[in-house]
This record gives structure tokens, C-alpha cells and sequence, in this order.
């Protein structure tokens, strides 16, 4: 059995049997393996969630692992738009990756909807009619945090992220909102696990709160690490580095912490409310944010497709445009460069019985766009 028949069989089974119908083909392409498959996985479970609550077979979806490689995953959307002819790619994780991938995909006629990556370049200047961005710019969530940091009056930050694109955008959306005095601007290898170094910079360098952006695997190494070294600077961070995967690995250590998010469990609204019991009962797992985003995604491409037939594309483009689907979040809505438009809050980290997670305290940034919008033309 191929691997696209496979996941279409599987996909039948999820919402209730039955022959899935040939009618929008979805190639996902996200992480599944190594330290950053934690992030993929959601985005898939969430993505498949929202098509069994919708009770939909007109989705026949393609789901590969792109290994966090950027040349894998050019092969991997090579391959789904030449061979098994999709409509609509989704899934990445990574902003390198995009960037790999996102520009060729678009310019030939493929619709991509990310529920993650969103870097600068695409939402600005190289912004294109074919792409939407589900979750965030990626400056969005760090410049929360920096209007949070001065809210809170902290006034010497030292900051740090991976060296990618999206760690660039973290500090520079960090910097944009923050205007106090920086102890320290590092940018560390992607894919580290080892902070030693960077923990005795900020133990010296005077600091009164430490911002970083480290997903996935990294952070779950960071925040242990730091504990460990009872440095004790208040931390602050996006909502990345305190996810339901990462709060579950590090434990304790979270406790306090708080965080920046466009998406909380908590959120008063039914269709969060919906969302977070259908992914406890499906899953066994509190649901993260990287599964709210696969779930909306999943939702805005079935809104499209309840409005117009994806073969005309100028139909189909519009109908995603009027994002006519309950989020998760609350209010949503695209920019003018196809990135939200949404509120985004601060969240601390507590204990519910024996497990670590995210309540909402205030809202940082309120019907928040990205500063790269004025940019983008078309």
C-alpha cells in the first residue's frame, strides 16, 4: 500500500468509513520525527480532529514527514503537486522550511494555508495571493511579550533565540515593542540542547528578566538546565516554549512562567470549549497551541470549500479570504497580506491537579496585525 493510499484509508476510518471522495486533495507536509516532531504531530491531530467533527470525505490528504530538512521537504511538495496533483499544501512547522517551499508551491497555482511557519519575507514584500498564514506572523507572539516585559517594568532583558528565520523575527518583534535596555542579544545553533554557555552569560549579565524562543526540544533542554542552575531570573517567553508537550516534559520548572499566545484552553468560547473536550476524548492529551492551529486551519479549508469549488481558484481564494469559520481564538480575521488579525494574550503557567499548563491573566496586544502588511501588493 502507497503512503497516500494509506493515509486516505486512514483518514475514511477517522470520520466513519466509507470511500473519501476525490474532491480537494490536501498534501500535509510537517514534522513527525526528532526533537521538533512533538509540533507536527499536533498540528496533524488537530488538522484531523476538525475533519472528523466535521464529518467530511471530501478531503483526501497526503501526510509526509519532512524530518525538519528543508531539502526533504522540497522533494516532499515536488511530489505532491507534480505526482499526486494537490490542490492545497498545509503542515510545515519550521520557517526555514517554508521559505524552501512556500514560494514555488504558490506560483504554481497551489493554495498553501500555514498553520505555523510565518515568516517576514511572506508577509511582506514576497506576500502572495495563494498563500494564507492561520496562525500568526511570526514577530506576532514576541511582540506581546515585549509589551509585556514593559508593562511588567522590567527594564534590562536579555534575550535570546535560534538562529533561523523565525528566530529573527522573534527577537526583532521582541525589540519592537520593548524599548528598554537589552543585558544581552544571543542567537543560538537550531537544533541545541546544550545552554551551559548562554546560562553563565545571563547569570552575568545583570539582567531583570530573560526573554527567549526556543520550540520544541529546545526547549524543554533550556528550561531544565536553567532550573537546574537556580539563576532565578523571572522568564518570560511565546507560547512555544510553554506548550502542553513542553510543560509536560519539564515540569516544575515552568511553574509562574508567563507566556504570550493568540490561543488558550481556557478561552471562553464554544468553539473552544468543543474543541478542547473532542481532543482529550480523541487523543488522551490536553490539547497545545500547535493543535489549535491544525484544527483551524482544517476549519478555514472546509469553510472555503462549503463556499466555492477549489478549481476556480478565484472563487476559492475569496471564500478563504472571509475566514467564515468559529476559531478557536475568538475573533479572527485576515490582513490584507492573508496573516491574522486577533487578539493575543499573556498566560501563566499553573497546576491543574497533576498537570502543568496555561491559564490566560490579561491581554497583551488586542486586534493585533503585523507590521509587514503595508508591504505586501496584491
Amino acid at each position: 500500500m502507497t503512503r497516500r493510499i494509506a493515509m486516505v484509508a486512514a483518514l475514511a476510518a477517522l470520520i466513519g468509513g466509507g470511500a473519501v471522495a476525490d474532491t480537494v486533495k490536501v498534501g500535509m507536509i510537517t514534522t513527525l520525527s526528532g526533537g521538533g516532531a512533538g509540533l507536527g504531530i499536533d498540528v496533524r491531530d488537530g488538522f484531523l480532529l476538525a475533519l472528523k467533527m466535521a464529518g467530511t470525505r471530501d478531503v483526501e490528504l497526503v501526510i509526509e514527514d519532512d524530518q525538519q530538512k528543508p531539502d526533504i521537504a522540497v522533494q516532499l511538495a515536488d511530489k505532491m503537486i507534480q505526482s499526486d496533483r494537490v490542490d492545497v499544501l498545509t503542515g510545515i512547522i519550521w520557517s526555514n522550511l517554508a521559505m524552501a517551499v512556500v514560494p514555488g508551491a504558490v506560483r504554481q497555482g497551489v493554495f498553501y494555508l500555514s498553520p505555523n511557519a510565518g515568516p517576514s519575507q511572506l508577509a511582506g514584500k514576497g506576500c502572495h495571493e495563494n498563500y494564507f498564514n492561520v496562525a500568526w506572523q511570526n514577530d506576532n507572539l514576541h511582540e506581546a511579550a515585549g509589551a509585556y516585559a514593559m508593562k511588567a517594568g522590567y527594564q534590562n532583558v536579555f534575550i535570546m533565540a535560534p538562529n533561523y528565520p523565525a528566530g529573527k523575527d522573534a527577537l526583532t518583534g521582541f525589540k519592537r515593542f520593548y524599548t528598554g535596555k537589552l543585558a544581552g542579544e544571543l542567537y543560538t545553533k537550531l537544533g541545541q540542547t546544550d545552554y551551559a554557555a548562554e546560562i553563565a552569560q545571563i547569570r552575568a549579565s545583570g539582567a531583570d528578566a530573560v526573554f527567549f524562543f526556543l520550540p520544541g526540544g529546545m526547549g524543554i533542554a533550556f528550561l531544565k538546565q536553567y532550573a537546574q542552575s537556580g539563576v532565578g531570573i523571572p522568564l518570560i517567553g511565546p507560547a512555544f516554549s510553554f506548550d502542553q508537550t513542553i510543560l509536560a516534559a519539564v515540569g516544575d520548572a515552568a511553574l509562574g512562567v508567563r507566556n504570550t499566545s493568540q490561543w488558550s484552553k481556557d478561552l471562553e468560547n464554544d468553539a473552544n470549549r468543543a474543541f478542547v473536550a473532542a481532543f482529550l476524548k480523541e487523543y488522551g492529551r490536553l490539547p497545545s497551541l500547535y493543535a489549535s492551529q491544525g484544527f483551524d486551519t482544517a476549519n478555514l479549508l472546509l469553510s472555503a470549500m462549503a463556499r466555492a469549488e477549489v478549481e476556480d481558484k478565484a472563487a476559492f481564494r475569496d471564500a478563504l479570504r472571509k475566514a467564515d469559520f468559529a476559531s478557536v481564538r475568538g475573533k479572527f480575521r485576515f490582513n490584507t497580506n492573508h496573516h491574522p488579525i486577533q487578539d493575543i494574550y499573556v498566560r501563566e503557567v499553573v497546576r491543574e491537579g497533576d498537570v502543568l499548563t496555561n491559564h490566560v491573566v490579561t491581554v497583551a496586544l488586542e486586534d493585533h496585525g503585523d507590521a509587514y502588511a503595508a508591504e505586501c501588493r496584491m
